[in-house]
């Protein structure tokens, strides 16, 4: 991170990013808790909770996109942090008056969700203003590295806050947070200029051209649709694991809370190595070899049998994905920034994870289905299976020809 320091701005950027990324830990594991235990839901009624968080990325996320581009991006970002502050610390407000029901709740995720889609369409096309082209994959990693923290970290935090304040409050603290980042961004001075207006036509013209800007590139097209399907096959997987590794490998909540930390460990270890993997391997190298090793890391939780030894199987394998995971997604990220035009950075960001996250939302339940109605295993089979196909079509695809030195073309598509 040497050279980040340097950069004006980054390291209150990612300081920005990683309290963030704890605080949304911390709801995460609340919300869930409030849901279930505090409010007393209904399996189903869960599932909708669950399910109003992802569900505006389906909806609205190419337009998200669309908006992201038309408007500068740090003032998006610092009113969409706001935003998402005021709307979370309402929650306990509510609970506290005894107004909070599920519809109640399942209101608030689903406009969390809207803030959170535009929040992140932006801050993903901020980057590029901040850092220059030759450090884009090392700003990402280090931003990687702060969410893979955060994932092993938040929830540890989340389990204190919530048994010495309860559920509801434990919300206000991921609202204190949103505060802090948006404190932290509004104080960056990265170029930010006023898009466009001569330029600017219909939403749906615009829709269609960061939608096509994507589907049609000769490397972009198949990165995007490839990590479409790996999302929906790793959520199937990670959905699964839960339930099995409880119920038939019986490792406990201890296990299940070291299992995610060798993951964590593995994401550290992978935003640190990603650097040195693309000036070894270039882009399309990298891209193909740690998407096959991230499938093919699961094959030691299929395999994991109850007893002494299914902790530290089933460890092995979290470590293994995220740490290909995230040697790998900063140079998908870095990249596919650097060929893209910033007219249509938000679009482009905004439709590639409108159905990144659309595909969480439909490989959960068919992941849970899959294994009640015939069995975990099973599940996890077909999981891992999509996965290897996937990473193997991405292998045979144009993106073997992805370089570095495509961002000197960024207006360059097939």
């Amino acid at each position: 991170m040497s050279r980040l320091v340097e950069v004006p701005g980054y390291i209150r950027f990612w300081t920005a990013s990683a309290i963030s990324a704890f605080g949304s830990q911390i709801t995460g594991l609340a919300l869930q808790i409030l849901t279930a235990v505090t409010l007393s839901a209904s399996a189903t009624e869960v599932g909708f909770v669950n399910a109003a968080r992802w569900l505006p990325y389906l909806l609205f996320g190419l337009v998200a996109g669309v908006l992201v581009d038309r408007c500068r991006r740090r003032p998006m970002l610092v009113a969409m942090d706001l935003a998402r502050a005021v709307l979370l610390a309402a929650i306990p407000l509510l609970y506290a008056v005894g107004q909070l029901s599920i519809a109640t709740l399942c209101a608030f995720t689903f406009a969390f969700g809207v803030l959170s889609l535009l929040f992140e369409a932006a801050n993903q096309s901020y980057v590029p203003r901040l850092v220059p082209k030759e450090l884009l994959n090392a700003g990402y990693a280090r931003t990687e590295q702060a969410s893979a923290v955060a994932g092993s970290a938040g929830p540890l935090i989340a389990g204190v806050l919530i048994k010495f304040v309860g559920a509801p409050f434990a919300v206000l603290v991921d609202a204190l947070t949103y505060l802090v980042s948006g404190a932290l961004i509004a104080s960056l001075r990265a170029d930010d200029p006023v898009p466009d207006r001569g330029t600017r036509r219909s939403i749906g013209s615009e829709l269609r051209e960061g939608v096509a800007w994507v589907y049609r590139h000769r490397t972009l097209a198949p990165m995007a649709l490839t990590s479409h399907a790996m999302l929906l096959f790793n959520t199937m997987v990670t959905t699964v694991f839960v339930v099995f590794a409880l119920r038939e490998l019986r490792i406990g909540d201890f296990g299940l809370a070291v299992t995610y930390a060798c993951g964590a460990v593995g994401g550290v270890i992978g935003g640190a190595l990603s650097g040195l993997v693309i000036r070894r391997l270039d882009v399309g190298a990298t891209l193909i070899t740690f998407r096959l090793l991230a499938a093919f890391g699961w094959l030691p939780m299929l395999l994991a049998e109850r007893g002494p030894w299914a902790l530290p199987t089933v460890s092995l394998a979290f470590f293994i994905v995220f740490l290909a995971i995230t040697i790998e997604s900063p140079v998908e990220l870095s990249y596919r920034q650097s060929v893209t035009p910033d007219r249509l950075a938000g679009r482009m960001n905004a439709t590639i994870r409108s159905f990144n996250w659309g595909m969480v939302a439909v490989g959960a339940p068919l992941g849970g289905v899959l294994a009640d109605q015939v069995s975990y295993r099973f599940a996890l089979w077909i999981g891992l299976s999509g996965a290897v196909v996937q990473a193997l079509v991405l292998a045979f695809s144009r993106t073997r020809e992805a370089r570095t030195a495509d961002a000197l073309e960024p207006t360059v598509a097939a």
